[in-house]
């Protein structure tokens, strides 16, 4: 993935030029098929995922799925603590390609880019709170 597919998401949106040229060394393309699972719950969270194209299904704890679409992201909980392990069932609902940033490639963009850190964290707030997502 280049450096100006990542701009034209909208939790890089913001980056430095530098920065998202770090970033696209650093992540890897996946790409699943619909129906196909792509975290369970207890997996380990070694990084987290970016929905570049597609939707996927999030299954939490029996709470009715929510999809998330492209733009969006999941997983971010691994970059709070190296032990953590996936908390959700993810399913690709369509074909979905994916942007798969380890651990601590992850932590350097945030920890360098406050734009992204702000934007994963009033995701994650909404997300707690139940309000509906933007993308």
């Amino acid at each position: 993935m280049t450096a100006a597919e990542l701009r034209a998401l909208p939790l890089f949106a913001d980056v430095s030029d530098d920065g998202l040229e770090r970033l696209a060394g650093c992540v890897a393309e996946l790409e699943r098929d619909p129906g196909q699972v792509i975290a369970l719950p207890g997996d380990p969270g070694s990084g987290m995922f970016v929905i570049s194209e597609g939707t996927v299904s999030v299954e939490l704890r029996g709470d009715d799925p929510i999809e998330l679409r492209e733009g969006n992201f999941f997983g971010e909980l691994a970059l709070l603590t190296p032990e953590a392990t996936r908390i959700g069932r993810v399913r690709a609902s369509t074909r979905v390609r994916l942007l798969s940033v380890p651990r601590e490639d992850a932590l350097a963009i945030v920890e360098s880019e406050p734009s992204v850190a702000l934007k994963m964290l009033k995701e994650i707030a909404r997300r707690f709170a139940g309000v509906p997502l933007d993308t």
